[in-house]
């Protein structure tokens, strides 16, 4: 029996409520719903509401109005302030901005034209005030300054001298780290105190990670990431005093962890975060465990996730879901052990008319284990099935298990779907990182052209009806596919993709630049690996390519310049290969607003049900 086809807004649409955050004292609930504001299109805009006790209670105010962009993220300052970010088109260089929950009155604590800024630590135990970097001294650089979130002064905390990438604070609030880089090595600065110079701790070159998380409990010792003299990353804690003798605190064999937590309440190290074939935790404590035994035994056949707490971690936001669902939010009393439903994320899309996510290996054509997940269309025989290739961006980043409205949308449409880990990503260890460096339209590739004849071999796909899609690098990937093994795809869709590897590093944004020189080792360089770079770069080699293609970009992408897609288009264009061309002026990297993202997906379909139809 063939499962209901749903529409594709029910896919891609923004929850209705959602992105939930209690404040410090329980109080209040903040969420994001859409909101149509002076006619225009509906945006994420942050809503806070009274609780009584777990219930939300009497009416929701809207706090923010923004009728450009979703807003990006936002948590609670206290009790009594809400701190948000948003970008212009797309462009990334976000704005931070602080709402009085009361009044409404919003204080743009970052305004300045042109110029990105982070949140470098929410400064619990300081009302008044946030730490934030920004470029706006040096647009290439990012300085720490202290935010007055009422009146919206700055204070210069930490200048960078030209060098720094990272910053990391103490408990206190306190700039104690930075992290220096030429782009091939890396130092790990430290100091005692903000009075103090930094002084150099830990030298690497660009392979060897060690990422600071958090201090100790005394601000004495750093608990770091490392795979100094490791495969993958483990957790470790380093004593300034002795830096060169790391001391293992977890580590899991042939997987990377991915981030450790902490009580800030109760001062101890709670959990370690890693993904094998599915999400994975360890826990430290034997609260943090037990009370994620308590609310997984409330919720079987859920992944769940702690999100958000009061100041006193009575409360907790927590999140549950799966593969075949994006779930629900809930309000956890764990003085009570009461679990109240906040939302469901999408309750447009019945749980049990979506496909399972399998995961899956195979072997690459020179032995390397490549991992990956499989979904297959629901009431279809896993035989000759119309198949998408879906790769990852980054490159240096991973498909993981969940809910991927992507994958659900394709398999509701008939389609299987197959994402693979190719070398170079994440998650697996350096050694299977390193074997994608400068390997871009080569072996990273051929790990993906391997996951094609895998499911041409298992009898899943029917070889003459397989696309492939993905964005960012996913949508080099896609070029370079129909490219180089022109025979294998009858479509492509690239999203915001890289087509020549010589002008994509030229258009990266300033802030990049200190880093342009690990690129050019990770890639290729410009000038000493030009012959390679120029034979897998599409753009440079658009002869070869017959397979129809839908290519879609925003206008303001800071990563991939939309040049990338303007010369993959002309270069087709001149010798009269079919390509469809969807290009959007409020978009950057990646389409956000609802309206594009619908447009984007529906040609798509139309797309994909021309060139691979159903039997």
């Amino acid at each position: 029996m063939q499962p209901e086809k749903f529409p594709v807004q029910d896919f891609f649409r923004n929850p209705d409520r959602g992105f939930f955050r209690l404040s410090d004292d329980g109080a209040l609930l903040g969420y994001m719903e859409p909101a149509a504001i002076d006619g225009r299109p509906a945006r994420m805009n942050v809503f806070v509401q009274p609780l009584d006790g777990s219930a939300p209670v009497g009416e929701p105010r809207r706090l923010t109005a923004e009728v450009d962009r979703d807003i990006a993220q936002y948590f609670w300052k206290g009790s009594d302030t809400v701190i948000y970010e948003k970008d212009f088109n797309g462009d990334e260089n976000f704005h931070v901005l602080a709402v009085d929950a009361a009044s409404g009155k919003i204080t743009d604590l970052t305004p300045f034209p042109g110029v990105r800024a982070d949140i470098q630590d929410d400064l619990p135990d300081d009302p008044d005030h946030l730490l934030i970097s920004h470029n706006g001294r040096n647009p290439e650089i990012f300085d720490v300054y202290r935010a007055n979130i009422r009146s919206g002064e700055l204070t210069l905390v930490a200048e960078n001298p030209g060098n720094i990438v990272g910053w990391q604070t103490d408990h206190q609030g306190r700039v104690r780290i930075g992290i220096a880089s030429d782009g091939l090595h890396t130092k790990l600065l430290y100091r005692e105190d903000e009075s103090d110079d930094f002084r150099p701790l830990i030298s690497t070159d660009f392979r060897t990670v060690v990422s600071p998380q958090f201090f100790t409990f005394d601000d004495q010792c750093l608990y770091a990431l490392s795979n100094r003299n490791r495969d993958c990353l483990a957790l470790v804690v380093i004593d300034p005093k002795n830096p060169e003798d790391e001391q293992l605190v977890y580590e899991v064999a042939d997987h990377d962890l991915d981030a450790a937590g902490y009580s800030r309440l109760r001062q101890v190290l709670t959990v370690v975060a890693y993904q094998t074939d599915k999400p994975k935790y360890h826990f430290f404590d034997e609260l943090s465990a037990q009370r994620h035994a308590q609310v997984s035994e409330k919720l079987p056949g859920y992944e769940i996730a702690f999100q958000s707490s009061t100041r006193d971690e009575n409360k907790f936001i927590v999140a549950a879901y799966n593969d075949r669902s994006p779930g629900s939010r809930y309000l956890y009393d764990a003085v009570r052990d009461t679990l109240d439903k906040l939302a469901d994320i999408n309750p447009y899309l019945p749980e049990d008319a979506m496909a399972p996510v399998r995961p899956i290996q195979y072997v690459s054509r020179d032995g390397l284990t490549i991992r990956g997940y499989l979904t297959l269309p629901l009431g279809k025989p896993a035989t000759g099935l119309p198949c998408i290739v879906n790769p990852h961006g980054g490159p240096w980043a991973r498909d993981s298990w969940g809910f991927n409205p992507e994958a659900q949308f394709l398999a509701n449409r008939g389609y299987c779907v197959l994402q693979m880990n190719f070398r170079g990503s994440t998650g697996y260890g350096r050694k299977f990182w390193e074997a994608g460096f400068g390997q871009w339209g080569l072996r990273m590739q051929d790990d993906i052209t391997d996951g094609v004849q895998w499911l041409i071999e298992e009898g899943i796909a029917d070889p003459d009806r397989i696309a492939i899609y993905g964005g960012s690098y996913g949508g080099y990937a896609t070029l370079a596919g129909i490219t180089y093994t022109p025979d294998l795809y009858a479509a492509a869709v690239d999203y915001v993709g890289v087509s020549n590897l010589l002008t994509f590093m030229n258009t990266i944004p300033p802030y990049w630049k200190p880093m342009l020189v690990k690129m050019h080792s990770m890639v290729g360089d410009p000038d000493t690996d030009r012959a390679r770079l120029e034979a897998t770069s599409p753009a440079l080699n658009a002869d070869r390519i017959k397979t129809p293609l839908f290519i879609a970009q925003g206008a303001h992408d800071p990563r991939v310049n939309k040049d990338e897609s303007d010369q993959m288009v002309k270069a087709l264009r001149d010798r009269g290969v079919e390509v469809e061309y969807m290009v959007k002026d409020n978009e950057g990297h990646g389409f956000h607003n609802d309206e594009n993202k619908f447009e984007f997906y529906e040609r798509m379909e139309r797309f994909l049900a021309k060139h691979l139809p159903q039997a």
